[in-house]
């Protein structure tokens, strides 16, 4: 097996993708025909990264499951049963996407299981679960990136929707008022709200959020934009409960298991153990699960930790580290001007996104060249590696405490 490999990656399709983002970011014609939503790098099922082995083509998934201790390394490969562990994305939001949230291990392998036992396809439409993991994920942006994440102190809320007024959320406001348990029966009550009356409540508030002028303008200006996309869908007051943040670029954010969050817009490089478990509440025209959705959720107020990044300290290049608690992944960025070793401590998928880079793995004999939105696979058996050029890269590998 090589030490390096050039990766051949899809890309998603999704609606809320943007145009532009993804084929600028490769250097293809823009805009493109359809959107563009994720550049999928890894080895998922749904969607593996293709590369070419002694002149026959392959994939990364057939790769590490033929032979998963040179693949990942022998630790890795025991570690996590023979997988790679990680899920590595270039997502381009140029609409909103969903209100969700990932479920926790236990959670996964017993929704998973349930669904398998009902005889849900594993490629149904409105399949929840479609693999046994969790899905803790980090985002770091590239330029200014818009999101919701977890929700917002309730004393806060009451304030913004006393300035709201809107008479239709009266109930939602009692039950935020309520005390231990308000948070759940506050979302509860707007996801739950009954059809006839969705079309009228989110009209009213798109209307009252358009009036609005003071302390709550950002969030009020955001969810009028998504009242007039989404004029009968109750996510759009869902929304109001969560804390809007916007990242600048090399600003991150790390999102555990059952924490709701929806991004927004902007471009973003994202890590995940690899799943594709989602639980969505609204926002979207994909499958929408409220009774689940409220099963998984943490019903916690939280603040964004919003992460600028670690120095590690290397003297050839300068590396800036985003500090998670998962095991299954971490994620650098490498700004790359000149030699620069590496050693691994297991596989690693790197994603150049400036300039041009260079990568040749111990015991390689040719560099392996990576321009904008070009990515490679460094096998967990490879001990090092050397990168060259000038540019930046992302590096996604395990986590430091799998070690």
């Amino acid at each position: 097996m090589s030490g390096v490999d050039r990766l051949v990656c899809p890309v998603m399709p999704y609606a809320w993708g943007s145009r532009t983002a993804i084929a600028e970011l490769c250097g293809r014609a823009s805009p493109s025909d359809t959107p563009e939503a994720e550049l999928w790098m890894g080895a998922h099922p749904r969607g593996a990264a293709r590369l070419t082995r002694g002149g026959v083509e392959t994939d990364l998934l057939s790769v590490v499951t033929a032979a998963p201790e040179a693949a990942l390394g022998a630790r890795v490969a025991r570690d996590f049963g023979g997988r790679l562990p990680f899920l590595v994305k270039i997502l381009a939001a140029g609409e909103p996407l969903s209100i969700q949230a990932h479920p926790d291990m236990q959670q996964a392998q017993r929704g998973y299981d349930d669904e398998d036992a009902r005889g849900v396809p594993i490629d149904a439409p409105h399949r929840n679960y479609k693999d046994r993991s969790h899905k803790p994920e980090l985002l770091c942006a590239l330029g200014p990136f818009e999101a919701l994440s977890g929700f917002r102190n309730p004393r806060d809320t009451l304030q913004l929707l006393a300035a709201l007024d809107v008479p239709a959320l009266a109930p939602v406001t009692a039950a935020l008022a309520s005390g231990d348990g308000g948070l759940r029966a506050a979302f509860e009550r707007v996801m739950k709200t009954p059809e006839a009356d969705r079309a009228a409540t989110v009209g009213a508030v798109g209307a009252a959020c358009r009036a609005h002028r003071g302390r709550w303008e950002r969030e009020c200006a955001r969810a009028a934009e998504l009242a007039a996309t989404y004029p009968a869908d109750m996510g759009v007051v869902g929304a109001l409960l969560l804390n809007h943040l916007t990242l600048a670029d090399g600003e991150a954010i790390y999102l555990g298991a059952r924490s709701l969050h929806a991004y927004l817009s902007g471009v973003g490089v994202e890590i995940m153990a690899s799943s594709d478990n989602v639980l969505r509440g609204g926002l979207t025209p994909k499958h929408v699960d409220v009774d689940e959705l409220l099963r998984v959720v943490r019903f916690e107020a939280e603040r964004p930790d919003v992460l600028r990044g670690r120095d590690v300290g290397a003297q050839d290049a300068r590396e800036l580290c985003w500090d998670t608690p998962a095991r299954e992944f971490a994620l650098s960025r490498v700004d790359v001007d000149g030699p620069a070793r590496r050693d691994t401590r297991g596989p690693e998928i790197l994603c150049c996104v400036r300039g041009r880079v260079t990568v040749r793995g111990d015991g390689d004999a040719d560099d392996l060249a990576l321009a904008p939105g070009e990515v490679a696979f460094v096998a967990g058996s490879t001990a090092a590696y050397l990168l060259g050029g000038a540019g930046r890269v992302f590096r996604a590998q395990v986590g430091a405490q799998s070690r």
